[in-house]
C-alpha cells in the first residue's frame, strides 16, 4: 500500500530447491506421464512380438481350415473351422511321426492341386484295400471302425482290391454314402498331404481337440501286390 515490498519465505522452510543440488524435487504428474509412455512402448513391443510369433506359427506350424461339405460326418460338420498341424509330417525331422491309419489329414486334391480335401487315412503303403458290402478290408481282414455312423453307411458299396503303392495312401470320408475319396479318384501321394487335423475352434460351443481314432485290428502289410484298380475322377463333396 505504501510501496513496501512484502518478503515471502522461500519454499521448503527457508531452503530453496536451488540451494542444494542433491535435493530431489518430485513431480508426480510428470513421472506418471513418463511411466505411461514407457508402459505403452512396452505394450506395443509385446504386441508386435506376439503378432509376429502368431504369423510364424500360421505359416510354418498351424493353419486354420474351414470344413466344406458333409463327407466327414459325424466327426466334422460343414462350416466348422479347425487348426491343422502342418509340421507334424515334415520328413526332414527324424522325430516327426509317420502318417498312421485313422489320421484325419488335409491334402491337395490329386486331380486338382489348387483344391484341398480332408479325409481319413485308411490304407497305408503296402496295404491291399477292399470294400465288401460296406465293410473295409485291409490285407484280407475287416476293420472295426467305431467312429462311423451306421446311418451314413447304408448303401453297402463294394470295391475291388486296390494295392497301395509306396509313398501313397488310401483315404476315405467317414460319411461313406456321400464322400468323394480314394474309391473314386484313387490314391493320394504322400507329398500332397500337408497337415493333420488338430483342433476344432469354431463354433466355440464345439471347440475340442480332434483325437486320433484307433482302427482295429492291427493289420500287417500284405505280400500280395495286385495291379492298382483305375478309377474315374469325380469332384464330389470334399
Amino acid at each position: 500500500m505504501w510501496g513496501l515490498k512484502v518478503h515471502r519465505s522461500p519454499p521448503f522452510g527457508g531452503i530453496h530447491a536451488d540451494d542444494d543440488k542433491d535435493i530431489q524435487v518430485q513431480k508426480p504428474h510428470a513421472a506418471a506421464r513418463e511411466n505411461l509412455w514407457a508402459e505403452g512402448r512396452l505394450l506395443l513391443r509385446d504386441l508386435a512380438f506376439a503378432l509376429m510369433l502368431a504369423a510364424l506359427m500360421v505359416v510354418f506350424i498351424v493353419q486354420p481350415v474351414k470344413v466344406e461339405g458333409t463327407s466327414m460326418l459325424p466327426r466334422l460338420h460343414d462350416g466348422e473351422r479347425i487348426f491343422v498341424n502342418k509340421l507334424i509330417y515334415y520328413d526332414e525331422y527324424r522325430w516327426a511321426p509317420k502318417i498312421e491309419r485313422g489320421d484325419i489329414v488335409v491334402f491337395w486334391f490329386p486331380d486338382d492341386p489348387s483344391k484341398s480335401y480332408i479325409k481319413r487315412v485308411i490304407g497305408l503303403p503296402g496295404d491291399t484295400v477292399e470294400v465288401h458290402d460296406g465293410s473295409v478290408r485291409i490285407n484280407g481282414r475287416d476293420l472295426e471302425e467305431k467312429y462311423l455312423d451306421p446311418r451314413l453307411n447304408v448303401s453297402h458299396r463294394s470295391q475291388p482290391p486296390i494295392y497301395v503303392r509306396p509313398n501313397y495312401y488310401f483315404v476315405m470320408g467317414d460319411n461313406r454314402d456321400n464322400s468323394s475319396d480314394s474309391r473314386i479318384w484313387g490314391l493320394v501321394p504322400k507329398k500332397y498331404i500337408y497337415g493333420k487335423a488338430l483342433f476344432r475352434y469354431w463354433p466355440l460351443g464345439s471347440a475340442s481337440v480332434i483325437h486320433h481314432e484307433n482302427v482295429s485290428p492291427a493289420v500287417p502289410p500284405s505280400p500280395y501286390q495286385p495291379e492298382l484298380q483305375e478309377t474315374p475322377s469325380n469332384n464330389e463333396d470334399r
